[in-house]
């Protein structure tokens, strides 16, 4: 089957473009001896976790425990879970999660740390707990090293919990100085920081720049997408994600309508003019979505998509792209591969 042949709208992937960047950062963060443990939130595919494990990662991130459970059906063994779980009935499931990988999590509070100590108790095996500190972004997080050794402290304290070092998300010039100085807190109680675990794809190229690093944590590199091509991160013939369209209609000579609205591209501007960029017709401008319809301002372009063509969009934000479909079509040289499911797709619990 060749791409003229899948029908639209639909997400492809580039094989060999998604090769090169997880075998390129993998390189990267082997030849700085930092750890790659990447994000599953932005592929959420049982194959790509594969390819990114035997690449050489140590394990993988999932931000939400259902994301975890489907890492984990897919045969995946070590799981890192960046997110603070509250409530039974996520502890209980974190329980049985835990009977059959090998699972960490963050947490940045007392509260959090009590909970997962009983989730662990009831799963009867120990459990790693990170605690996650603010390194700028102002989400979750303890503010200082004060806190945050008073979080570990706790941790090392609680039955069947582990203090097994630091998370932040992204990498930051905070970053040397709150490890350093939470190390430094804990030296008296013979607590040690095992494990400084970065993130971000955005600033992936600069961990060798923080001595601190141990494990770094980036999703996006996988597929790349138009936010990071502004930023500079990656090339536009790096990116290996793209939405196929089709122009369903020209109402006007300045405007016209693809088959992709925001249930497919998403409705992430990410500060960039539109909601992604038509590879065919750079000058073109996707200025507003409806749900099932892309309204286009082909007014700069010296020549104009024809009803019926069909036309490549590389989007904004790769992650909530892949989130709102079922399947990944892979290609290779203009074939058709392989179709991956999605198999986390909606894991927002």
């Amino acid at each position: 089957m060749q791409l003229q042949d899948l029908d639209t709208p639909c997400v492809i992937v580039d094989l060999d473009r998604l090769h090169a960047n997880i075998t390129s950062l993998q390189a990267y963060l082997d030849q700085h001896s930092i750890a790659n443990r990447p994000h599953v939130k932005t592929h959420k595919t049982a194959e790509i976790a594969h390819l990114q494990i035997a690449a050489g990662a140590v394990g993988v991130t999932c931000q939400k425990l259902g994301e975890a459970e489907a890492m984990a059906d897919a045969g995946i063994s070590d799981i890192f879970i960046a997110y603070n779980l509250i409530g039974e009935h996520k502890l209980r499931r974190l329980a049985t999660l835990m009977r059959r990988a090998d699972v960490s999590v963050a947490c940045d509070n007392a509260f959090t740390a009590r909970g997962l100590s009983w989730a662990a108790q009831q799963a009867g095996r120990p459990l790693r707990v990170l605690v996650e500190f603010d390194s700028g972004m102002h989400r979750c997080g303890v503010q200082t090293p004060m806190e945050a050794t008073a979080l570990a402290r706790q941790i090392a304290g609680l039955p069947m919990l582990r203090f097994g070092g630091l998370m932040c998300y992204p990498n930051s010039e905070a970053l040397e100085a709150f490890v350093r100085q939470t190390r430094a807190l804990l030296a008296p109680d013979g607590i040690a920081v095992e494990q400084v675990s970065g993130g971000g794809t955005a600033c992936v190229w600069q961990a060798h720049t923080h001595p601190e690093l141990t494990e770094h944590r980036a999703g996006m590199y996988v597929f790349g997408d138009r936010a990071l091509v502004a930023k500079g991160v990656m090339s536009l013939e790096r990116c290996a994600l793209h939405v196929l369209a089709t122009v369903v209609s020209t109402p006007t000579p300045e405007r016209v309508i693809l088959d992709c609205g925001s249930k497919t591209l998403s409705s992430d501007t990410l500060g960039l003019e539109g909601y992604g960029m038509i590879l065919e017709y750079p000058e073109a401008v996707i200025y507003a979505l409806s749900e099932e319809h892309a309204h286009v301002d082909v007014s700069a372009c010296a020549q104009r998509p024809q009803l019926g063509e069909r036309v490549t969009v590389l989007p904004n934000h790769c992650c909530p792209v892949v989130n709102l479909c079922d399947t990944l079509h892979v290609v290779r040289e203009g074939a058709l591969i392989e179709n991956w499911r999605v198999i986390a797709r909606g894991a927002t619990q």
